[in-house]
């Protein structure tokens, strides 16, 4: 184990020249529910089973005193001395800026400046987005990163995104977030030919928003199996594999799963524990119900990607404990090691137009009021006529 040089100021550490092929992961040792200890843990974890070399990021004090519970001689691990936080109550972005030595902050330096390959967090996920975009910045060609979550379903997963990196967005971000989404899903989880969709309230054409239905027109156009609209219920029946959706709405999914999840495991527990018979049944079922706990643990998964900033950082759930951290770190050294950002770039050349058609509506709705008030002067201008043309630029969404 190495660690920072004692006296040499915060940020301050031992560098170690790298090697061939060695992909470094900087976790912030600070971030989640259960830092710094299940952070720490985690990286051990990870450093001992899949031999990773990680750079915990954190007051060196405070992940001293972590490690030293741990057996971590001869183990390729960092300590890298980063005294702040950013608190849930701050500002994200403001924090980031304020704080140069905040741990968060302190990692994606370790990014910019190349000493590591990815950044895995429990923590603040504004801060994360906040941190990755003031100091390594975007891909060519993304206006908006997104958070990228894998939901288990009948037939493998669905990658959804945005879960969370955006509260709204934007008929060109939903079309980069499906080219990003595309090249994830088949680089990483390796599924040759992704079908991508755009979560709605129905099927048909007519439905959605004018976000959406101008990027279901661009998307049509692109390089991509586009299968179109994608109801809520079809999402965890596997009639896709990527699904994108503003932030707001990916992060809302997001929980309402979760919540599902929770609420189905409170009803069969209870159901199990009724009558001697289904006390019975459960230890009959407890294998197969087991299996299917550990399909649906997002321990397993590790975390979920921030697609289109120029690098890999992954965003751990923060309840994270050190299985958790651990499979996040590996999620962030595959990510490095297959260089997806680099085959994103690739991707998001060419990107067709995005033809927005709430612009052409007020345009229309426009005209229309420089028209009737021209007529209201002219004394020509037709109530019945301008009735009828407030009833057509006033047309509700279906």
């Amino acid at each position: 184990m190495r660690s920072a040089s004692p006296g040499a100021g915060p940020g301050a550490v031992r560098r170690v020249p790298p090697q061939a092929g060695d992909i470094r992961v900087a976790v912030d040792a600070m971030g989640g529910d259960h830092a710094p200890e299940a952070a720490v843990a985690g990286a051990v974890l990870a450093a001992r089973e899949l031999g990773i070399p990680v750079w915990v990021v954190g007051h060196q004090d405070v992940v001293g005193i972590q490690l030293a519970g741990h057996e971590t001689r001869d183990l390729p691990i960092t300590v890298h001395h980063a005294p702040d936080i950013v608190r849930m109550d701050e500002s994200p972005a403001l924090a980031v800026r304020r704080k140069p030595h905040c741990s968060i902050r302190a990692a994606f330096d370790l990014l910019h400046d190349g000493t590591v390959s990815a950044v895995v967090s429990a923590g603040h996920s504004g801060a994360l987005v906040a941190g990755a975009l003031f100091t390594v910045g975007r891909l060519p060609n993304v206006e908006r990163p997104a958070i990228a979550v894998s939901i288990p379903v009948a037939s493998g997963q669905v990658i959804l995104l945005d879960a969370g990196a955006n509260v709204d967005a934007q008929a060109s971000h939903l079309v980069q977030f499906a080219m990003m989404g595309e090249v994830y899903a088949r680089v990483l989880c390796g599924i040759s030919a992704p079908r991508i969709g755009v979560l709605s309230n129905g099927e048909e054409d007519s439905k959605g928003t004018e976000t959406t239905r101008a990027a279901s027109a661009a998307l049509r156009a692109a390089p991509l199996d586009f299968v179109g609209y994608v109801e809520g219920r079809a999402l965890c029946q596997g009639a896709v594999d990527v699904v994108v959706c503003d932030g707001f709405v990916g992060n809302a999914v997001l929980k309402a799963i979760e919540g599902f999840g929770e609420l189905a495991g409170e009803v069969l527990s209870e159901a199990f524990r009724g009558t001697w018979k289904a006390r019975l049944g459960y230890l009959l079922a407890r294998r197969a119900l087991g299996e299917l706990r550990a399909r649906f643990d997002y321990s397993e998964y590790g975390g979920a990607p921030l697609l289109g900033i120029n690098g890999t950082a992954i965003v751990a759930h923060g309840s994270s404990g050190p299985r958790a951290v651990r499979n996040a770190i590996r999620v962030a050294h595959e990510s490095a090691r297959l260089e997806v950002g680099g085959q994103m770039v690739d991707a998001l050349r060419g990107l067709p137009a995005v033809t927005a058609e709430g612009g052409a509506r007020r345009r229309r709705l426009w005209k229309h009021l420089k028209d009737r008030l021209a007529g209201m002067r002219d004394g020509h201008q037709s109530a019945g006529a301008g009735q009828a043309e407030d009833d057509h630029a006033s047309r509700p969404v279906t």
